[in-house]
């Protein structure tokens, strides 16, 4: 095993397990508690703007039928992404009055001015994802955007992520210098990917899977990439991800997993 070290701690969706996912109260709650990074899930809308959402459709985030690709933006503001989470807040009469922008849709440019603007150095690990209507236009599109902000090339606090390798391919055709992460949900799955997964790609395995297979774990700790782990979120997971060297852990509950750390 290698000696403990610190990872980057990076909030999974925002603050998500006591914050609706996606939204920007879960991403400013998570600046709030000092995460050094945010992760987000990105899809485009049928007029061509990306969004944080992960499902496809809105049914569990918004209590919608809709399909996210075929609906326009404005449409989708008219949705409450936040009720959801929390289904008895309307009848607590002592809770403040909440503003209702942290509760709406998220675009991905708000959420990119909201790191671009905060007070120090916040990363974002952005995911496209596949298969989806539009193809290889998400990663056109997102590249575009982080081109307006200058965080297309090396150093860029952005980097994409995918279970897609031709996504992470597309990726690097536009954006060369960029970080990219190979997104792994089964152990099974990386004897495939090793011989073509670039060099110098981040390699993104599930916790689950890291416990599941105690070799495919070991053979995580020993290859030369970079290593960021997700969903992690007990005081177990963040060990095993310390003893095996992962650079940065992808938790729902960041706050606790700095409190863990710190200690």
């Amino acid at each position: 095993m290698l000696p403990c070290m610190r990872p980057q701690v990076v909030a999974h969706r925002g603050a998500s397990h006591d914050n609706p996912e996606h939204t920007l109260g879960a991403y400013l709650r998570a600046l709030e508690v000092g995460a050094d990074a945010l992760e987000c899930d990105v899809r485009l809308t049928a007029d061509g703007h990306l969004i944080c959402v992960h499902d496809r459709d809105l049914r569990r985030t918004a209590a919608s039928k809709g399909v996210v690709s075929t609906m326009r933006l404005a449409d989708l503001d008219e949705l409450d992404f936040a009720s959801w989470k929390n289904p008895f807040a309307d009848f607590d009469d002592e809770a403040p009055d909440r503003d209702e922008r942290l509760d709406k849709v998220l675009t991905l440019r708000t959420l990119l001015e909201t790191v671009a603007d905060f007070d120090r150095r916040v990363e974002v690990a952005i995911e496209t994802k596949h298969p989806v209507r539009y193809g290889g236009l998400v990663e056109r599109r997102l590249v575009e955007m982080l081109r307006d902000f200058g965080w297309d090339r090396a150093g860029s606090p952005a980097r994409v992520m995918s279970f897609s390798y031709r996504a992470l391919q597309r990726t690097r055709r536009l954006a060369p210098g960029m970080d990219v992460v190979m997104l792994i949900d089964k152990s099974h799955h990386w004897p495939a990917l090793k011989p073509v997964v670039g060099d110098d790609w981040i390699l993104g395995p599930g916790m689950g899977a890291l416990r599941e297979n105690p070799s495919f774990a070991a053979r995580m700790a020993r290859n030369k990439r970079p290593v960021h782990v997700w969903t992690v979120n007990t005081a177990d997971d963040l060990r095993l991800c310390q003893d095996l060297g992962v650079r940065a852990v992808i938790s729902d509950r960041p706050a606790y997993m700095l409190e863990l750390l710190d200690r």
